[in-house]
């Protein structure tokens, strides 16, 4: 593969964030009941978080965001995917989605949960504060909902064409709200603290930047080729040699 068809910018994009990850890491670790931005996440929390009476958190959007990040979501950027552009003839991005998937919310999200081990928000009623709302696992940070939200976002740019300037638009905006709508989502239901949330999309982002250089002359590989079944089928003569045109 040639080096020089892979954009430098993601690889130093998504160095640089993994690299913020890291540190930020360590510093929750260093002090995972009171770390430097714990006076911001408590803030968010006050804001943001409902309680159980609410039925906010268990609408049509919010339930989408909490179902992307657990087996539904599993089950479609492990599988359906991957099986979509297999058959489409793009074997090589469907190699790229599953080593995203694994790579961010399979081995950073669990590693950097065992490593630093942050206690979810803890229930204070009355300070009219409440605890997670759905059943969750170990770990506060990063969030894992929020790993896989920057991992599709980034799969979303990388895999879908920019035929016309609006269609990148429509793809980046998209990929925005994803995000956005994921931080919200998760400290809504007092699953997670602000900063997990905006960690967990560095360290998505960051993996899918990262490996989206490693497979970037393969991905221009695909984005070239034409469906099998769209694909013009030479006639042959009763021997089986193809037919040459004549003019």
């Amino acid at each position: 593969m040639n080096a020089a068809r892979r954009p430098r910018a993601l690889l130093v994009w998504g160095i640089a964030l993994l690299v913020l990850v890291c540190a930020q890491s360590a510093a929750v670790a260093a002090s995972v009941h009171s770390p430097w931005t714990q006076g911001v996440d408590d803030a968010w929390r006050s804001l943001i978080g409902v309680g159980p009476q609410s039925d906010v958190h268990t609408g049509l959007v919010p339930m989408l965001f909490q179902h992307l990040g657990q087996l539904p979501g599993i089950v479609l950027m492990m599988l359906i995917v991957p099986i979509l552009l297999a058959v489409l003839g793009r074997w090589r991005s469907a190699l790229f989605v599953l080593a995203v998937q694994l790579a961010g919310p399979g081995l950073v999200s669990q590693l950097l949960k065992n490593l630093v081990n942050r206690p979810r928000p803890a229930a204070d009623e009355a300070a009219g504060l409440y605890g997670p709302l759905f059943l969750v696992d170990h770990g506060s940070f990063p969030s894992g909902h929020a790993v896989s939200a920057g991992a599709i976002a980034v799969l979303l740019v990388a895999l879908i064409p920019a035929v016309r300037a609006v269609s990148r638009t429509v793809t980046t905006a998209v990929a925005v709200l994803l995000m956005v709508g994921m931080v919200w989502q998760r400290t809504l239901i007092n699953a997670h603290w602000l900063s997990d949330t905006l960690a967990g999309l560095a360290a998505g982002v960051g993996v899918a930047l990262v490996l989206w250089w490693v497979f970037a002359p393969w991905l221009a590989q695909d984005r070239v080729r034409t469906p099998w079944f769209l694909r013009r089928r030479i006639p042959s003569d009763p021997i089986g040699e193809p037919l040459k045109e004549t003019s």
